[in-house]
């Protein structure tokens, strides 16, 4: 059974009013789509001159270091995924060169049926040095890590990233499915500790979905939304929302940005979650319950603090995380942890 409704179309944001207005999008914690807003780049005019331009261009400034990257039989059709019992995968991982992975991508865009060939999140300062300044996104990130995402035809399945991320098309399409956090429970999630690529991924093929197995999946496709990159145009995927991204052409390349704005100090909310997951959700039903309100009262919720009812200059570790505080709770929990 195939769901009926499309997703949504995500919000855009002109270009000019990213660039210049830098308060309107980092305030956002929905997505949204930049038509153009890296059209001025090299890789984006060569891709634009052919795919053999772009390809050369990349090659410019790689060093030899070997790479890694998925290969998967013509049958799997670009989707990366599980083996049909989940103990495994449908693709193998090859430690290769770039120079190898562009001679067999300019082989392949002629074949009607190929294979799928996938080098993703390859760090362009350790790969590809150079590249990453002479395609500079104008906006400041801090600490923004920069990866390179090259094939041909694929399918990643919906995961989610911890960092923010804004993902930019530099040659071929990409079409992006969004799914809100809140509905990770729609998604129906497969293993933590047997993944992919090291995201945890939704098991359900959205766009042919079985709903007699994954029934809930039709609200999550109702909260959906969806876009097309072209080169020279960006998106901007919030933490922690589920994304599916689909490359649409014989060769297809995109450059990405992800980064924080929580300070290094302060750790990062995946190593809070694992601790949670063995030492919290262990705990029997009344006392994890107990656990979860003292959570929303300190954590999630933006009024709480007893500093209301004692007013002094001490450090409350329910209020202001300073950096020196900051390491004393870090120091705290390495010395807890070995124990």
């Amino acid at each position: 059974m195939r769901v009926q409704s499309a997703p949504e179309a995500i919000a855009e944001i002109p270009a000019e009013t990213i660039l210049s207005h830098p308060a309107v999008w980092t305030a956002h914690d929905t997505p949204w789509v930049a038509r153009g807003l890296v059209k001025d780049w090299p890789a984006v005019s060569a891709a634009q001159s052919g795919d053999d331009h772009f390809l050369d261009y990349l090659l410019n400034f790689y060093g030899g270091k070997k790479v890694s990257a998925f290969l998967g039989e013509p049958d799997i059709k670009g989707r990366f995924f599980y083996n049909d019992s989940l103990d495994g995968f449908n693709f193998v991982q090859v430690d290769t060169t770039l120079t190898k992975i562009t001679d067999q991508l300019r082989m392949l865009i002629s074949e009607a049926d190929p294979p799928s060939l996938y080098m993703g999140s390859t760090n362009l300062d350790h790969w590809l040095p150079g590249l990453s300044e002479s395609n500079s996104l104008q906006l400041s990130l801090p600490d923004a890590l920069v990866s390179l995402w090259l094939g041909n035809r694929s399918t990643v399945a919906p995961h989610f990233d911890y960092p923010a991320n804004i993902a930019c098309c530099v040659a071929g399409r990409r079409q992006f499915t969004l799914f809100p956090p809140e509905q990770v429970g729609n998604l129906y999630i497969g293993p933590w500790d047997l993944t992919p690529a090291g995201q945890p991924i939704s098991l359900v093929d959205i766009d042919n979905p079985d709903l007699e197995r994954f029934p809930l999946f039709e609200t999550a496709k109702a909260h959906a939304q969806r876009a097309e990159l072209l080169p020279g145009d960006a998106i901007y995927i919030p933490s922690l929302w589920w994304h599916q991204v689909e490359s649409l052409a014989g060769i297809n390349g995109l450059i990405n940005y992800w980064w924080s704005g929580q300070r290094p100090t302060l750790g990062s909310p995946m190593d809070a979650f694992n601790h949670a997951l063995m030492s919290i959700k262990q705990l029997p039903p009344g006392e994890r319950a107990a656990w979860q309100k003292l959570f929303d009262y300190y954590v999630f919720s933006d009024r709480a603090s007893d500093r209301s009812y004692w007013e002094s200059d001490r450090q409350d570790r329910t209020r202001d995380i300073t950096d020196p505080l900051a390491r004393q709770l870090r120091a705290e929990l390495t010395n807890n942890l070995r124990r």
